[in-house]
């Protein structure tokens, strides 16, 4: 049976736990379990040296690519990958980086698999491959973006009422490994006081995701919206996709100015109102202009993502034109 000794640094932290949090230096030679055993190795410093050096490495990165990623007059205009859902992964990080895109929010469609043994996976498979699916899968994702030079600023993981806690819990860790800011959601109503658990334990927002359709369920309406954050944390927020709200009815002005400490991301698409078709943009009721100059003047640190979805001719050309309408409105 092996005993402190005979463990080397790395494995003693395995089975002890990790280093006290903020891994401190050690103290007199020594070097802390987070339970307050020490370990007993000389090669502690060296190893610890390593070990800080990795970890402030992946700390710092996010920030500083958020802080050099490209403004339009300080709004961060990125996209939705959905937009993008004609293509895999890769060939949507090179049109963003074509279009010259800063900012996205992936959707979960671009990092979960569609097929599992050349049919399409079902309910039941995925939600075995996200209870199991190793972290390196996203952390490798994250590399692909950095690489372009693109901030993931957000990962959509879409919790149910049908997800069970595991998978709830799941999607925090898809995110931090992706070193996202935040979690946007498709979600129910019902499901937010589970989420809140979870995200409060994980120190990451979840803004709940809005259609049009208005039922009692689902996210519509600004009832809706304030019925999921009553009695919860911080951690259950906005985000406001503005076309849907236009074509349900409501004004997407008004409720980021009312609740913009509450978003953490908005979706930009243009729809009419009547639960109207989505249109090219400057075609259809919502007020794209007004909501960016909103972004701009007050300075409120939302990203504006484009999510292209009316019937257009070309997907690339298409964002790019939406991106030129965002960069024209905020001229």
């Amino acid at each position: 049976m092996a005993t402190d000794e005979l463990r080397g640094p790395r494995e003693w932290l395995a089975w002890k736990g990790q280093p006290r949090p903020g891994l401190a230096a050690p103290q007199d030679g020594k070097l802390q379990s987070a339970n307050g055993d020490v370990c007993p190795h000389k090669n502690l410093i060296l190893f610890w040296v390593m070990l800080t050096r990795r970890v402030f490495a992946q700390t710092i990165a996010a920030p500083a690519l958020l802080a050099a990623a490209p403004k339009i007059n300080g709004v961060m205009v990125g996209v939705q990958s959905y937009s993008f859902r004609d293509r895999k992964l890769d060939d949507a990080i090179a049109a963003m980086k074509e279009i010259g895109i800063g900012y996205c929010e992936m959707w979960q469609g671009h990092a979960e698999p569609a097929e599992m043994g050349g049919k399409r996976i079902t309910p039941l498979e995925l939600r075995m491959w996200r209870k199991t699916v190793g972290l390196d899968h996203f952390t490798k994702i994250r590399e692909k973006f950095k690489a372009a030079g693109i901030v993931l600023y957000a990962y959509n993981y879409s919790f149910r009422d049908n997800f069970d806690d595991d998978e709830i819990a799941r999607g925090f860790e898809f995110a931090k490994a992706l070193g996202a800011k935040c979690i946007t959601a498709s979600s129910n109503v019902s499901t937010a006081a589970r989420i809140d658990g979870a995200a409060r334990k994980a120190k990451i927002p979840v803004g709940m995701h809005n259609h049009s359709r208005v039922s009692e369920n689902e996210f519509a309406t600004p009832e809706s919206f304030a019925k999921a954050m009553e009695g919860k944390s911080k951690y259950i927020a906005v985000n406001l996709d503005i076309g849907h709200f236009t074509a349900a009815n409501f004004d997407p002005v008004e409720y980021l100015e009312k609740h913009h400490q509450r978003i953490v991301t908005l979706h930009i698409k243009d729809r009419k109102r009547d639960q109207g078709d989505n249109v090219v943009f400057g075609q259809g009721d919502t007020k794209i202009k007004e909501v960016l100059q909103v972004l701009k003047t007050k300075k409120y640190p939302i990203p504006a993502m484009i999510e292209y979805e009316y019937k257009g001719v070309e997907t690339v050309s298409e964002v790019k034109k939406c991106y030129e309408y965002c960069r024209s409105a905020l001229a």
